[in-house]
Formats: structure tokens, C-alpha cells, sequence
């Protein structure tokens, strides 16, 4: 099984492979790998509470990877945790390594003031649909994104 690892501001070769892993997953490499953040970035990101970053490592290679957020709520004194990206190679997947990465999540969701972990999926996405259905309760939504810019 692979090892679950929480990356930290000295992870950066770490924090590479993660970028690589998603673009290759989600067959993104404009977005991920196109203009990489330079390492004083990426260990400041790294050191941030609100910023989560977890790899499962196989062999010395990232083989899995979650993102996450947390988002300070201002109704209650709480907050809630958005898993922005999760993925698995494709050669490691069905072996449970992304229900291990949100696994590691929860303790460190808890510890930071999170009384849930949420996460999207996209129609088109089977796969991600079935894990997120047995890990936890489904909700439609309509998602949308506004642009900064006019």
C-alpha cells in the first residue's frame, strides 16, 4: 500500500511530481505544468494552514495526490474543507489509494476546525462519482464560474 504523505514547505520536488500527476490525470498540462510557481511560492503555499497538500508515494514516486483548502465559515465558528484536486495514476488506480488520501484528510480537517470535507464531480466522471457516493452524501448542484475580468 502506498504511503500517505502531508507535504510541507521543504516538499517541493514532492509538490512537482504532485502538479505532473494532475496534469497527466486530468490531461491538463496548460493549467499544471505550462508556467510552474517558483520554489519560494510553492514553499510559502506549502506552510499555509488553509493549504493542504497530501501525495501517496509508492517506490519513492507520487502515485496519488489531494488538494485542499479550508474555507473559515462566518455563520458559525468553523470551517470547511474543499478538496480542489484528487487524483491517482492510472496504473495505481482501483487499489484504494484515494480512499487513503481522504482517509489522511479527515484527522487534519478535524484539527484544523472543519466539520466537513466536501468535493465536486463532474457529470462525466463515473469513477469519481462512485467513490465520492460511498464516502458520502450526495448533493446536486449547479456549479459556476465567474470570470474577475469583464
Amino acid at each position: 500500500m502506498a504511503e500517505i504523505c502531508v507535504l510541507g514547505p521543504d516538499d517541493t520536488a514532492a509538490f512537482d511530481a504532485m502538479r505532473d500527476l494532475f496534469a497527466q490525470a486530468f490531461e491538463d498540462p496548460e493549467s499544471y505544468t505550462a508556467n510552474p510557481p517558483d520554489t519560494g511560492y510553492v514553499a510559502t503555499l506549502l506552510a499555509n494552514p488553509s493549504f493542504i497538500a497530501l501525495v501517496a508515494m509508492e517506490g519513492g514516486a507520487v502515485v496519488g495526490a489531494l488538494v485542499a483548502y479550508v474555507l473559515p465559515k462566518f455563520e458559525q465558528a468553523r470551517s470547511e474543507v474543499y478538496i480542489y484536486d484528487l487524483a491517482v495514476d492510472l496504473a495505481h488506480r482501483r487499489r484504494g489509494i484515494a480512499t487513503a488520501l481522504i482517509g489522511a484528510l479527515k484527522p487534519i480537517a478535524r484539527a484544523r476546525g472543519a466539520w466537513v470535507i466536501y468535493v465536486q464531480a463532474d457529470h462525466v466522471d463515473p469513477p469519481a462519482i462512485a467513490l465520492y457516493t460511498r464516502l458520502g452524501v450526495r448533493e446536486d448542484v449547479l456549479h459556476f464560474d465567474i470570470p474577475v475580468t469583464d
